[in-house]
Formats: structure tokens, C-alpha cells, sequence
């Protein structure tokens, strides 16, 4: 790649990670908030954590619906309305009056994030294949996990002059930038003669072959299973971190914050070295470094263990997820430039769908133990892997005898 080409794709990489932080900023700003929500509404650590699972719920299935609207009416259409839609969500988050309807908004608020995540990704399989694709994975990946660092920072900050209604509306203002940056800034990259044409029966279709495809679908699940993982990390370190242990929102924010420079560790790792290392490597190792992670977490759980026991398998289980989906979107997408909407429709849907499954299985034994994070986070490594072999590498596997059987028929003929 050029200079040149480098600061194109700095530029691009740069305009879109905006879009990829709207979700992050829409999961992560209200979490050191959670204590204060629980009392302004009366609830429980697991109602608040119903509002996380209805954003992950909108996140999810809002995927489904704007991955093929991209490829029906381009990249920038769904993006505008989306934006429109996403501010009208974070004011009535911001003026809901019990925890209901706080609930229901956040849904609509995730449903509309959903866009900025998913047309990204697509926009970047529009411009980009092979390991020029990893590479601006990576690059997009570096700019859209500073939300993930960033955001519980100014979740805090805004806390510290204001309440949780402040988060929203800051939040409302972030979609309205957003929203003029799709508007004034933002270029078409899927043109007319590639869009699919409006059936609802062939965009059904095309989920249909995508789910047939053994191998697309063993990355999926793997990146889809590791990533509910770390849902279960953001839902259940505000009450661990502040309850538990005793750190301020500031602290909080600081530790949480630090997750997001391990996930760049990452996926920048992977990226700077794609042309060198295959792919496939980098998914294996990030996934046995999970399970060690996971396994210590655990035991520092069950045993009470001091914060930093804690903190630092944490960090090393977050880097393994920014390896894992920056090794597994590549692979997962090389073959889908005909339907790059669909296919990342649903490799951002079953990440969040089982993340909304797993976010509130953190509180289930209430607000004063780390047992159940442990618990979750270290079935995810190991259901990760499993889909790995069984899906993936046990079909490559079969591959060459089947390819060997054919070739031995057709000389045979």
C-alpha cells in the first residue's frame, strides 16, 4: 500500500470508525450510571441490565433489517434515516419515566445503532478483499474501539456535573453529528448496478445460502460466542468493579477504559502482521488465550482474589476478542462481496443477540460476586473453540479428500 493509498484509507478508516463507535458509545456511556438508574427507578441490578439486553436486542436485530437495505438502496439512504430515528431514541431515553419505558427506547436507540455498525463493515467489504482487507479491519477496528475506551470516560464525566438523564442527551447530540456527517461527507460505494434488487423473498434467500455455508457460519458463531463474552464483561463490571471492590465511577470508568487499549492490542496485532501470519492463526491463538483467561478470572473469582487479580486476566480476555473478530470478519466475508449488506448483517447479529441472552445471567446471583462472569466468560471460550473445530477446521479438513474424490471421478469418466 502507498502513501498515498494510506492516508485514503486513514481517511476512510476515520470517517467510518465514527460510525462503529455509535455502538459502543450506546452500550458503554450510561454504565457507571447503572447504580444511580437503580435507585432513581427502584429496581434491580438485573432490571437495570434489562435495558443493556434491549439495546443489544435493537443492535441485533436492527442488523438484520439495515444489512439488506444497504445493499437495496445503498450505503447512505439507511444511514440518514437511521441517525434521524437514533436521536429521537436518546431523548426518550432521556425523559422516560420509569424504567419501562427506559427499557423500550433503549431497544429503538440499539435498533437504529445497529446501521452505523453493520453499513460500515459493509462500506469496508465495498472498498477492500484479501489481506488489504484485514488490514483496514484492523485500521477501522483501532479508530471504532476508542468508544469502548472513550465512552465510560465521558459517561463519567458527563456524571460528574450532571445525572444519567445528561448521558442521553449527550448521546442525542452524537447522532446528530452523525447524522450531518452522512448528509455532507459520507460517499456512495455500493452503485446501482450492484444493489440487489427490493424482494424480500431473495433478501430471505441470501440468508438462507449464507447459513448453508459451513465455514461462514463456524466464523460467525466464533466471533459471535467470543463477543458475548465481552457483553458479559460490560454488564457485569459496573456492580464487580463499584460494589464489590469499592472503585468510584471515575475508577470504574478508568479500568473499564483500559479494556478498550487492550482490544486495540489486538486487533492491531493481527492487522500490522496479516501479510506475514495467516489469518487462521491468529483466530486459534486469540482463542486459547481466552480460555486461559477465562480460567483465571474464574479462580480469582471463587477465591476472592484482590482487583488487579482480577483486572489483569480481564485485559489479556478482552485482547483475545479484539484478535479473534479482526482474524474472523476477514475470513468471513472474503466470498461475499455480492451480498457484503446480508453477510455482515449477520455476523453483527448473533454477536449481540447472544449477548443480550448472557448480560443479565451476570447479576442472577445478585450484585456482590464475580462467580457468574467468571462462569459465562469461560463457557464462551470454550463454545467458541468448539465452533471453531467442528465447523471450520474439521470441514477444511475435508476439503482436499472431497476435491481429490472428484478429480479421481472426472479422470475416471
Amino acid at each position: 500500500m502507498t502513501t498515498k493509498n494510506k492516508r485514503q484509507a486513514l481517511r476512510q478508516a476515520l470517517l467510518l470508525g465514527l460510525f462503529s463507535m455509535l455502538g459502543p458509545f450506546t452500550i458503554d456511556m450510561y454504565l457507571p450510571a447503572f447504580p444511580e438508574i437503580v435507585k432513581q427507578f427502584d429496581t434491580t441490578a438485573s432490571g437495570v441490565q434489562l435495558s443493556l439486553t434491549a439495546c443489544l436486542l435493537g443492535l441485533g436485530i436492527g442488523q438484520l433489517v439495515m444489512g439488506p437495505l444497504s445493499d437495496v438502496h445503498g450505503r447512505r439512504r439507511p444511514l440518514l434515516v437511521s441517525m434521524t430515528l437514533y436521536v429521537a431514541a436518546s431523548l426518550g431515553c432521556a425523559l422516560s419515566p420509569h424504567i419501562g419505558l427506559l427499557i423500550a427506547c433503549r431497544f429503538v436507540q440499539g435498533f437504529a445503532a445497529s446501521a452505523g455498525i453493520v453499513i460500515s463493515r459493509a462500506i469496508t467489504r465495498d472498498l477492500y478483499h484479501g489481506h488489504e482487507l484485514t488490514r483496514f479491519f484492523s485500521l477501522l477496528l483501532l479508530v471504532g474501539n476508542l468508544g469502548p475506551l472513550a465512552a465510560p470516560v465521558a459517561g463519567s464525566g458527563v456524571l460528574s456535573f450532571s445525572s444519567w438523564i445528561g448521558v442521553f442527551v449527550v448521546l442525542s447530540l452524537l447522532g446528530t453529528y452523525l447524522w450531518t456527517v452522512t448528509k455532507w461527507r459520507l460517499q456512495e460505494t455500493l452503485p446501482v448496478e450492484r444493489r440487489s434488487p427490493a424482494n424480500i423473498r431473495l433478501q430471505l434467500r441470501n440468508y438462507g445460502v449464507l447459513l448453508r455455508d459451513r465455514h461462514f457460519v463456524g466464523y460467525m458463531l466464533t466471533q459471535g460466542i467470543m463477543i458475548a463474552g465481552i457483553f458479559a464483561y460490560v454488564s457485569g463490571t459496573p456492580f464487580i468493579y463499584q460494589n464489590i471492590y469499592g472503585a468510584s465511577p471515575t475508577v470504574f470508568a478508568l479500568l473499564f477504559g483500559s479494556n478498550g487499549i487492550s482490544l486495540m492490542i489486538g486487533s492491531q496485532i493481527v492487522g500490522r502482521a496479516a501479510h506475514r501470519v495467516p489469518e487462521r492463526v491468529f483466530l486459534l491463538f486469540g482463542l486459547c488465550l481466552a480460555l486461559a483467561s477465562s480460567v483465571v478470572v474464574l479462580a480469582v473469582a471463587l477465591f476472592h482474589g484482590p482487583l488487579m487479580a482480577l483486572v489483569i486476566p480481564l485485559f489479556l480476555f478482552v485482547a483475545s476478542i479484539g484478535m479473534t473478530s479482526t482474524a474472523a470478519f476477514p475470513l468471513a466475508m472474503e466470498s461475499q462481496a455480492h451480498v457484503a449488506g446480508s453477510a455482515a448483517a449477520l455476523l453483527g447479529v448473533i454477536q449481540f443477540l447472544l449477548g443480550a441472552v448472557v448480560s443479565p445471567l451476570v447479576g442472577i446471583a445478585g450484585e456482590n460476586t464475580a462467580v457468574p462472569l467468571g462462569v459465562i466468560i469461560l463457557s464462551t471460550s470454550i463454545a467458541a473453540m468448539l465452533a471453531y473445530f467442528l465447523l471450520v477446521r474439521k470441514s477444511s479438513r475435508a476439503e482436499p479428500k472431497a476435491t481429490a474424490y472428484k478429480e479421481h471421478k472426472t479422470a475416471d469418466c
